[in-house]
């Protein structure tokens, strides 16, 4: 594909992930946040992801980091939002990219269950809105779900699901912007259940992530769910639903369980506690772990193609 100028708006967990991998894909990122925090800390975080990578050192002098958004905008064929989850913050930050860009410009959310059509609903030009769910770490997880909403015109769609092909990610194109898009839903399907189980006392944390790790997730990354239904047959899915289904969890809204952990202070690994205990070795090991797994996945898919 011919180097673009992309735009980004954030340049933390998410922002700074997305611009390395359209770097390495040839084009010129610009990174737009308030934050000095952010941007002096930038450099040594995208090198850290080059060196996991085994990427080129020269990538790095195609991304700049700016502390105001016109400078950054400027001559954007693109511009990826990757700022908090706030939805009046990201109409704030389209209005004004609206008014900074092109009208042929691409406009995409980063949000993980913000509709875009809300995210654009003030918008003039509401055809070249579009979300485009990144999985973190972006550099690393393959998948990014691009989701329509009933303004976005298909040349948007084309358009932001050939520049993310041609930079390695695995785009799927979702028909209908609903809350959540598709991977969270199904995440936080499996989650609730999760966290039901252990608030009936059913089992603990520790059962959960073992059986998900050593159980069905050991076939995930190969084997989906569709693909599992029709290898072990739609008709034993059936019969295994007729007996399930009407015993799982239904709530809709969070468990009072995991209320009282966040009003308790136990928010997860940066507090020591959350659903299961932590110490700083044992979260850093997870880190370590997860990060190291998804390089070897990325740099073995490079090798591949």
């Amino acid at each position: 594909m011919t180097p673009q100028t992309i735009g980004v708006i954030g340049a933390g967990l998410m922002g700074h992930g997305i611009a390395y991998l359209l770097a390495a894909a040839g084009h010129t990122v610009r990174i737009y946040d308030p934050s000095a925090e952010w941007r002096n800390s930038l450099t040594a975080r995208l090198n850290a992801a080059r060196e996991l990578l085994d990427g080129d050192a020269g990538l790095i002098a195609r991304i700049s980091a700016h502390d105001a958004m016109a400078p950054a905008m400027q001559g954007a064929g693109f511009v990826f939002e990757a700022a908090p989850e706030k939805l009046p913050l990201k109409q704030q930050l389209f209005a004004e990219l609206e008014a900074l860009t092109a009208p042929t410009a691409i406009l995409a959310s980063n949000s993980s269950a913000i509709p875009s059509t809300r995210i654009g609903e003030k918008l003039k030009h509401r055809d070249r809105v579009i979300g485009t769910h990144f999985w973190n770490p972006p550099h690393l997880v393959p998948l990014v779900e691009v989701t329509q909403n009933e303004f976005t015109s298909m040349d948007t769609v084309h358009k932001t699901m050939d520049l993310l092909r041609d930079a390695g990610r695995n785009p799927v194109h979702i028909k209908r912007d609903i809350p959540g898009f598709v991977g969270n839903r199904l995440q936080h399907a499996l989650k609730r259940e999760a966290i039901a189980l252990v608030a009936a006392g059913v089992c603990d944390a520790d059962t959960i992530d073992e059986v998900v790790k050593t159980g069905f997730g050991a076939r995930m990354a190969v084997l989906g769910p569709m693909e599992q239904s029709d290898l072990v047959g739609t008709d034993l899915t059936l019969d295994i639903q007729n007996v399930l289904l009407a015993d799982l969890n239904r709530d809709t809204e969070p468990t009072q369980y995991l209320k009282d952990l966040v009003a308790s202070g136990k928010v997860g690994m940066r507090a020591g506690e959350g659903l299961r205990k932590w110490t700083p070795q044992t979260a850093d090991g997870v880190r370590d772990r997860l990060r190291r797994l998804l390089a070897e996945q990325a740099k073995a898919k490079r090798t591949r193609t």
